[in-house]
């Protein structure tokens, strides 16, 4: 779906969806998905209007599979729950060791110390 490209329809805003093409040769209406590019000569239809389309008499109308949108694979599902168990899981308290500390403690409030450099 394209949200800069609307349906041709008179009075529709809708986004269109499918594009539709005339084979005057074969008197065949083609409904596709929708182009890449907005061509002169295609009519870009919303989601409505391709499914009512109808043709003249003695044509037939031709409607491609629109392709399925692609889905998440396994392996995003997978790495999508790794990182959900990682962000839930609670980060590691990083406490110094008694013997890695270069001051002395000089006042405690609750659970924390102020220290003092011995330099």
């Amino acid at each position: 779906m394209s949200p800069a490209r609307r349906c041709s329809r008179t009075a529709c805003g809708r986004p269109a969806v499918m594009t539709l093409t005339y084979v005057y040769a074969d008197q065949t209406a083609v409904l596709g998905p929708l182009a890449t590019y907005a061509e002169p000569h295609a009519y870009d239809l919303c989601e409505t209007h391709s499914e009512r389309l109808s043709a003249p008499r003695g044509w037939e109308v031709l409607r491609l599979a629109q392709p399925a949108p692609p889905g998440p694979t396994n392996d995003d599902l997978l790495a999508l729950a790794d990182a959900v168990r990682e962000a839930g899981r609670p980060a590691p308290v990083q406490r110094s060791l008694p013997e890695a500390e270069t001051g002395r403690e000089t006042t405690r409030r609750g659970h924390l110390r102020v220290l003092s450099s011995d330099h």
